[in-house]
């Protein structure tokens, strides 16, 4: 069966309306590029990277000069996302978002400072954010497949509108509740004081057990065991990881960027993640709503959607984070990697059958 979205099943996640494309992207201003990474010779790769770029360029400022408030939440930390600590000391974003595997983080951070360098000359300090989660069963992840040209190849491929899942950029060798895994987006559309915003999750996801998979409360993990379609593994490994980035062009703060990120747990509890102890669990949120400009000296305005007007927008976090890793399964591709090893997509028929949309 041909590879499709949740939605376009017949499986619908939540109450709230999405965005035009259901992604991340239709916040204005995101734009999502990949580089998939995907042979045989001279070693295996089933890998590759995602670049997230916060906002367009204004009054030829980039994101490296005109910062977005952010937050992050860490679930489980058995994981890496470069940057963080100062992302929390100031509140603000400076750089484009990258999801690549484990052992290639430190590339594609340099990569990010080496292409604002080539840009902006005189920029003379900079800490990227570069999160992972650990593809290293399909693919052969000390061949150090990712250079610094497959990270600037994603930042000219960054766009607006639909975004490619399943296996591609970062998410090309992962796993996730015993299915290929990898890239998914979704998004939704609240309503507070100000007005509609849009909400927009996009999450790289390796985690999971089979029998935890819910979509929509029912339990298709166990309705699909591996007796039906194998897991990748003879027995149970540790937990991979998830990343998750939320956009939203609401106006906050950099602490209400960070409730929202928090809000991303729910989502992933709804389809079955538990937090275990070897999954790194990472979340981070930002709004391109206010603007920080580095080189302005006068107090700034900005705005803030009042705290008890957020409830719509914690929803939609959840929804989209939930429907984002459900497209990710539901474009994922069976893959064979390294030494042979399969990692099986979720069969879609069996998942219409058992959701009564057949």
């Amino acid at each position: 069966m041909t590879r499709k979205r949740l939605r376009e099943l017949g499986i619908t996640i939540g109450d709230l309306p999405t965005g035009p494309h259901n992604a991340i992207t239709d916040v204005p201003g995101v734009r999502v590029g990949h580089t998939t990474l995907h042979y045989d010779e001279p070693r295996v790769a089933r890998t590759g990277v995602t670049v997230i770029v916060p906002r367009e360029m204004r009054d030829g400022r980039e994101i490296y000069q005109d910062q977005a408030f952010a937050g992050y939440y860490s679930f489980n930390g058995n994981g890496e996302m470069t940057g963080l600590l100062w992302l929390e000391e100031s509140g603000c974003l400076g750089s484009p978002i990258a999801i690549t595997n484990t052992h290639q983080v430190g590339v594609v951070r340099d990569a990010l400072v080496e292409y604002e360098i080539s840009r902006h000359p005189e920029s003379t300090w900079l800490l990227p954010v570069v999160a992972e989660t650990y593809d290293g069963w399909l693919n052969d992840i000390n061949g150090f497949h990712v250079t610094k040209e497959h990270v600037f190849a994603a930042l000219a491929a960054a766009k607006n509108g639909p975004v490619a899942e399943g296996n591609v950029g970062g998410g090309t060798g992962m796993i996730c509740h015993g299915f290929k895994g990898g890239i998914g987006t979704a998004s939704r559309l609240a309503e507070s004081t100000g007005g509609q915003y849009i909400v927009g999750a996009l999450v790289q996801a390796n985690y999971g057990r089979r029998h935890h998979l819910r979509v929509d409360g029912v339990p298709v993990g166990r309705a699909i065991p591996s007796e039906m379609v194998p897991t990748p593994w003879d027995k149970p490994p540790s937990d991979g990881s998830i990343i998750v980035v939320v956009a939203t062009n609401a106006p906050l703060l950099p602490f209400q960027c960070k409730r929202l990120a928090q809000r991303a747990t729910i989502g992933l509890a709804r389809v079955g993640g538990i937090g275990h102890n070897s999954s790194g669990d990472i979340f981070l949120a930002f709004t391109n709503a206010n603007h920080v400009p580095l080189d302005r000296n006068e107090p700034l305005d900005v705005q803030m959607v009042p705290n008890d007007q957020m409830n719509s927008l914690f929803e939609a976090t959840a929804e989209a984070v939930e429907e984002a890793i459900l497209n990710a399964l539901c474009a994922a591709e069976t893959t064979t990697g390294q030494q042979g090893r399969v990692a099986y997509a979720l069969p879609l028929d069996k998942l219409q059958k058992i959701m009564n949309c057949k």
